[in-house]
């Protein structure tokens, strides 16, 4: 008798790789998605290379046999356009599973995080999850502001889905397509109450961009895509739920580490003052 094929077979969990130009880095992510430890149903890999003008569509396929050896699906999308909505869209449409992993390119997820949050989202109801997020960075700027940034509240008390963020079949009914925005991961997580966000123990690095003029180019570029989601949006913006930063917490960080604090307080004034509801996705590097 014939073995089904991976496509007969309904997947539990989905994972959705947009990538612009990530042929250094979509390989390591990849490998870490195919070296997870998901004992379910196959897994169904949707990568989106969309507007490449590098190698990223030919690596991904070369991922191929690899997740065949686990008989898990990778499929890859190559589009002509450089949209990151479009590409989310366009591997939406074809995905079978009841849990959704949407996730960057350039972020490593560690063994057990896909596991986890099939376990937080195998429910009925609307739930969002994400992982423990690690922030990795080389320069000493970006080392310095990543040391302040995973302190704020936003990081520390909330499920940020920064790189990583999955929701369950009733979460995504919540929403259609994805409008033409800057800031998904925003768009997504207010889609959910605080109560309905749940963060898992297994983590993920994510990687900062390097260096000062990049670190401003990426947080004008946030605090923009934040503001649009809040004027586009405004029902949402009652699951906001974020805490914010008291100046007892402030001075603290500021006394223990006080390079780190001022160079993240000059980023933020800066992305502050230059920042616009019309700016454009930007990665930074």
């Amino acid at each position: 008798m014939n073995q089904p094929s991976t496509s007969d077979i309904q997947p539990a969990l989905a994972v959705i790789v947009p990538a612009n130009n990530e042929a250094a880095l979509i390989g390591d992510c990849l490998a870490a998605v195919a070296a997870s430890d998901w004992a379910g149903p196959p897994l169904q890999v949707i990568v989106v290379p969309n507007g490449c003008t590098d190698d990223t569509a030919q690596i991904a396929r070369a991922h191929d046999s690899v997740f065949a050896q686990r008989n898990w699906e990778l499929t890859v999308i190559e589009r002509a356009d450089g949209g990151k909505l479009a590409a989310l869209n366009a591997a939406d449409a074809i995905v079978r599973a009841s849990v959704r992993v949407y996730l960057d390119a350039d972020v490593i997820i560690d063994p057990a995080l896909l596991g986890q949050l099939y376990g937080a989202l195998d429910c009925d109801q609307p739930r969002y999850a994400s992982g423990k997020v690690k922030m990795t960075a080389q320069s000493w700027a970006s080392r310095a502001y990543a040391r302040i940034y995973s302190q704020v509240p936003f990081m520390t008390d909330g499920v940020p889905g920064c790189g990583v963020f999955a929701v369950n079949a009733a979460g995504r009914a919540r929403w259609g397509s994805f409008p033409q925005i800057i800031s998904d991961d925003t768009y997504v997580r207010l889609q959910f109450t605080p109560q309905e966000r749940i963060g898992v123990p297994a983590g993920y690095q994510w990687p900062i961009v390097e260096g000062l003029r990049n670190l401003i180019k990426v947080r004008r570029r946030q605090d923009s895509g934040v503001i649009e989601v809040a004027h586009r949006f405004p029902e949402l913006q009652k699951n906001e739920g974020k805490k914010t930063l008291t100046v007892p917490a402030k001075l603290r960080m500021a006394g223990k580490d006080p390079t780190g604090f001022a160079l993240y307080s000059v980023v933020a004034l800066i992305g502050k003052l230059t920042r616009s509801r019309n700016a454009g996705w930007d990665r930074g590097r």
